[in-house]
This record gives structure tokens, C-alpha cells and sequence, in this order.
């Protein structure tokens, strides 16, 4: 019986420096992996310069070697540390955790020149791993819900801007025309949209006047309504802070304690139990 305490404690020891930053060691934990990422994430990027991966292969693989077998031994303790492994393994996380570790392994299981391209695919997955960031983020959940509540009013604001962008391209084909590169209405909506946006290729462009004046109207329009969507989500995100509009209750303080058992995270101060599985937490 003390054996198995004795087994339990370990456990429960390595699942609060890896999935909780309530502690030192959690805390620790979080710099070490987030600083992790971040190498690994500029070695995909430098590996991808030819001149900088010829003359430091070797120290960009050796690198590598270092990284991957560090994201290995975290899958594995995150693993072995939680009562219900599945749950941790199917999650966002769990996959995300899977995907970075794999690609290096992968790579050395195929073999010969005719998947070289096929195995230089499988290795940027490692890219993925800048999704491991996510976890870092304090307040994910409120601009996640601010999002929700606010993307009825996005979906329409879009409709909108379709709409608009059909009649200003219309238009711009009818005044333009093919001499000045307006070839047909989808490729005048493309510019409209490009020019909408205030990216502006340059591929096309309006040579009469009164196409000029039209893209200049576009242009100004642009920046008010790259300004509209960012209202609606700050003012959604505003009420999310403040606990909603219709609430006057205190707001509900999480921690980022996360269940031994189920993975699951976001639990109310002074908690005893998981929402999600109802095991102890």
C-alpha cells in the first residue's frame, strides 16, 4: 500500500510541474518549454536557408537531436502522469505534442532518394510546434468566447464586404476594361479585394481617371473597415473581462490547475473536484 502511495506521489508530483504553473516548478517548467519552442521554431526557419544549412548542418542536426528527444521525454511524463492517458493523447494538445516529436524519428525510417521531397515534408511538421505556444496564454478562453459571441456580427460585416467588393469590381471592369489588365469580373473583384484590404500588388491597376478616383475611394474605405472587426471583437472581449452585460456577479477567478486524471484545465479557485470527470483534484 505505501509502494503504491509512494508511486501515486511521483505522479501527481510530475503532473503539477508539467500541467499546472501555480507552482515554482511549474513555472520553471512553462520557460523552459516555451524557450524550447522557440529554438525549435528558428531552427525549421534557418534550415530552410540554403546558404546558413550547407556550412552548420551538423550543428542545426545535433540541435535537432537535442530538441526532439527533449519533446519525447515531455510527451512521455505527460503521458505517464495522468490516470486516463487517452484523454491527454486525443486532446488538442496531445496531437499537437505528437506531431512535434515525430517528424526527425520519421525521417530516418525512410529510406532512398526517391522520398527525399516526401521526407523534407514530413520534417517541417516540426513547424507545429509553435502551436504548443497556445498553452501560454493566459486569457485564450476569453478571446476564444469573445470570438464566439461576436462572429454573427463578423459573418454579416463580411457578407457586406463581399457585396461591396462584387459591385466595385463590376464596376471597375465596366470603366476600365481589358487594356488596363481589368480582363474579367472575377479578376476586377480580386482587385477590388486586394485593394479593399490595402495590400495592393500592383498587378493592376486603373489607368482612366475616373477609375483612379474610384480606387482611391476603395483605398480610404479600406482602412475603415479593417478597423470595423477589430471593434466588434475589443468591444465583445471588453464585456468578457468585465463577466458579460447582463451579469452584475463578481467574476469567477480560474486557476491553471488541471485534472490529474482528465487533462482538463480552467477549474474555479478552491475547487475540490473536476468539473469535467469529477475525480479529485
Amino acid at each position: 500500500m505505501k509502494d503504491s502511495d509512494n508511486n501515486f506521489g511521483w505522479k501527481r508530483k510530475l503532473h503539477e510541474i508539467i500541467y499546472e504553473a501555480d507552482t515554482p516548478e511549474g513555472k520553471w517548467f512553462d520557460l523552459i518549454l516555451f524557450a524550447v519552442i522557440i529554438l525549435s521554431v528558428l531552427l525549421v526557419m534557418l534550415e530552410s536557408v540554403a546558404e546558413f544549412d550547407a556550412k552548420y548542418h551538423r550543428e542545426l542536426l545535433a540541435l535537432e537531436w537535442v530538441v526532439t528527444i527533449f519533446f519525447t521525454i515531455e510527451y512521455i511524463a505527460r503521458v505517464v502522469c495522468i490516470r486516463k492517458p487517452t484523454s491527454y493523447i486525443f486532446s488538442f494538445y496531445g496531437i499537437i505534442d505528437f506531431l512535434s516529436t515525430i517528424p526527425l524519428y520519421v525521417s530516418y525510417i525512410f529510406a532512398g532518394s526517391q522520398v527525399l521531397l516526401a521526407v523534407r515534408a514530413l520534417r517541417l511538421l516540426r513547424i507545429f510546434r509553435i502551436l504548443k505556444l497556445v498553452q501560454f496564454i493566459g486569457e485564450a478562453s476569453q478571446l476564444k468566447s469573445a470570438l464566439k459571441a461576436s462572429r454573427a456580427k463578423i459573418f454579416v460585416f463580411i457578407y457586406a464586404v463581399l457585396i461591396l467588393s462584387v459591385i466595385l469590381g463590376t464596376i471597375m471592369y465596366m470603366i476600365e476594361g481589358d487594356e488596363a489588365g481589368f480582363t474579367s469580373i472575377p479578376r476586377s473583384i480580386y482587385w477590388t479585394i486586394v485593394t479593399l484590404t490595402t495590400v495592393g500588388f500592383g498587378d493592376i491597376t486603373p489607368q482612366t481617371t475616373l477609375g483612379q478616383l474610384i480606387a482611391t475611394i476603395i483605398m480610404v474605405l479600406g482602412y475603415g473597415i479593417i478597423a470595423v472587426p477589430t471593434g466588434i471583437v475589443t468591444v465583445e472581449y471588453g464585456k468578457q473581462k468585465r463577466g458579460g452585460d447582463t451579469s452584475r456577479e463578481p467574476r469567477v477567478h480560474l486557476n491553471t490547475q488541471s485534472c490529474p486524471a482528465c487533462a482538463v484545465g480552467g477549474h474555479r479557485d478552491g475547487a475540490e473536484f473536476c468539473f469535467n470527470c469529477g475525480a479529485r483534484l
